[in-house]
Formats: C-alpha cells, structure tokens, sequence
C-alpha cells in the first residue's frame, strides 16, 4: 500500500477495506460532491464582497460535513447490501468540529483531511475576485 507518514497514517482507513471498483466509485463520488461544492461557492460568491464571501465558505463547509455522510453511507449501501436502511445525519456540528478539520486536528482519516483540504480551498477561492456578469 502506501509507505512513510501517511501510510502508517491511514493504514486503518476504511477506504483501503474496500475493493478496488469501490474505491473508485468512492474517488468518483468525492471527486462530484467537491466538484459540485466549489461550483455552489462559485454562483455564491459572484459579485460578493470579500466579508460575504468569508462566511459563506464556512457554511458551505459546515453544510458538508452535516450532510454529506448521508450520501456517502447510500453508497456504501450500494456497495455493502448488508447496511441496513437508516439516515447517519447527526444533529449538525459545531464550529469546533470544522475548526479541528481546517487545523487538522480531528480524526486522522482520509475523510476528515479530504474537508479540511475543502475548507481552505473555499476559503482560498473566497479570497479572488470573480468577475461578474455583464448585463446585456
């Protein structure tokens, strides 16, 4: 598998439980739903201020980590037709739970530093200025 540091770091990931086609599919997903939840901060950050933009990328965040396993655990169902039918959305989380992921300070997992590579990424982008569209 991998070597060094992040080896011995994500040697218990449950990614590497799945078979290959399964973590392809998951890549896939994860790949779609960061796709999806730059775009959303794009339309949303459109002709914004810098002090809208700031907060928005925290919401996006938080909304992510609050919903996101829902779509996860239907794909591991997908996968694993033994999961039994049920809704893993948990009352939302705090702001220190999305802090410990901006600082990589949470869980150890691919999962958790996937958001907080995601968070800086939509605190990076509210930094830049989108142009806006022209009225015709």
């Amino acid at each position: 598998m991998w070597s060094g540091v992040a080896g011995h770091m994500y040697r218990q990931d449950s990614f590497f439980d799945l078979t290959p086609w399964g973590q392809v599919g998951l890549a896939g997903i994860s790949t779609v739903l960061f796709l999806a939840t730059l775009l959303a901060a794009y339309g949303l950050y459109r002709g914004r201020g810098l002090w809208i933009r700031l907060p928005v990328a925290l919401v996006l965040l938080w909304l992510f980590v609050w919903l996101s396993p829902q779509l996860y655990y239907t794909y591991y169902r997908m996968i694993i037709p033994d999961l039994p039918l049920q809704w893993v959305i948990w009352p939302p989380p705090g702001p220190q739970e999305a802090l410990e992921l901006l600082i990589f300070q949470g869980p150890q997992n691919l999962s958790a530093h996937s958001k907080g590579i995601m968070g800086w990424v939509l605190l990076a982008m509210s930094f830049v200025r989108l142009p806006t569209r022209k009225r015709s």
